[in-house]
């Protein structure tokens, strides 16, 4: 005997067609989603924000101006995580305070919504409040207030994650040996980290479960530290640490050199090879010298042979005018 499930399963043989189909109409259907999803969509954008981040905390950040600044001013503020953040710009004008405009700009977008502002006159001070949930990547970037009149004064909060730090110098090392990458945040925890190595123009992940030539670890979550073994020169190049935050990712940029052991002795045999030709070159002279010093005669024989040579002149011509005399007395 067939048993019925569903709708079906609840009329009676003889009810019917048209009942059949009313239930199966009123029956909920997966392909149209939980309802409690659809409830949760029909909820305002920022009732929806309140309400699961209800329980963060505000952090007020604020910026002060004046008639008198002539440049604009910057803060920056560090986020890791969601935060009910507040920014305040305090502007105190040298000239009529009602003729001073506010608005506030996102990077180069100007924000419209009047919902999350707050402009006050307290005395000759104009307080322009900005208050949001911020809770994703995309919300993280340049706020600006803008006070429109004596000389646009611009302040400026730059929100990011934390920054990453490593060796600001190319890390050097051998053929043959194993060294190790740090990077650590100062100023958070990341959710997780990621080592990557350079390929060209491309950055390609490490996968220290693929290739035991790498070990990531690090002693606390705030650090990373990736050891590399058995190093090759094509092993060096760039490296990248990545750490990932709820309000986005921060990088740095390690740069590793890897010589061969040629490589230091070169300038040692320069210096070899010069030391030896110098050598060699005194070496010579030195023999030159003592040479000349145990042969005494040459240079008595020289002058001799040139003595006898001025002689054998001198006497050719000496004789030639004896001969000239002796052939007139004849005549």
């Amino acid at each position: 005997m067939l048993s019925l499930t569903g709708p079906r399963a609840f009329v009676a043989p003889g009810c019917p067609l048209v009942l059949l189909c009313l239930l199966v109409a009123t029956c909920p259907h997966r392909a149209e989603g939980d309802p409690a999803d659809s409830s949760f969509t029909s909820l305002p954008v920022r009732e929806e924000m309140m309400a699961k981040y209800s329980n963060l905390s505000l952090e007020s950040h604020n910026i002060s101006l004046t008639g008198e600044s002539s440049s604009p001013v910057e803060k920056n503020i560090t986020l890791e995580k969601p935060s009910d953040l507040e920014l305040l710009c305090l502007f105190t004008p040298s000239g009529d305070l009602n003729s001073v405009n506010v608005t506030w700009k996102k990077d180069d977008e100007l924000l419209e919504n009047i919902d999350v502002f707050n402009t006050t006159k307290v005395g000759n001070t104009l307080y322009s409040q900005y208050r949001f949930i911020i809770f994703n990547s995309k919300q993280m970037g340049n706020y600006s207030c803008f006070f429109d009149g004596e000389k646009n004064l611009r302040g400026t909060f730059n929100i990011k994650v934390p920054s990453i730090h490593g060796k600001n110098k190319p890390l050097i090392t051998y053929v043959g040996d194993s060294t190790v990458l740090k990077c650590e945040c100062h100023d958070g925890h990341p959710l997780n980290w990621t080592w990557y190595t350079s390929n060209g123009s491309v950055q390609v992940p490490i996968d220290v479960h693929k290739n035991d030539k790498y070990v990531i670890n690090g002693s606390y979550a705030n650090e990373t530290r990736l050891k590399v073994k058995h190093l090759l020169e094509e092993d060096g190049g760039s490296y990248w640490c990545r750490a990932a935050f709820q309000l986005g990712e921060s990088e740095e940029h390690i740069e590793l050199v890897v010589l061969s052991f040629m490589v230091p002795l070169k300038p040692f045999l320069a210096i070899i090879a010069e030391v030896i030709l110098l050598v060699a070159i005194i070496l010579l002279c030195e023999v030159y010298t003592q040479k000349k010093k145990n042969d005494p005669d040459d240079g008595k024989e020289f002058e001799q042979i040139e003595q006898l040579k001025s002689d054998d002149s001198n006497g050719i011509e000496n004789n030639a005018p004896r001969l000239r005399k002796n052939e007139s007395v004849e005549q």
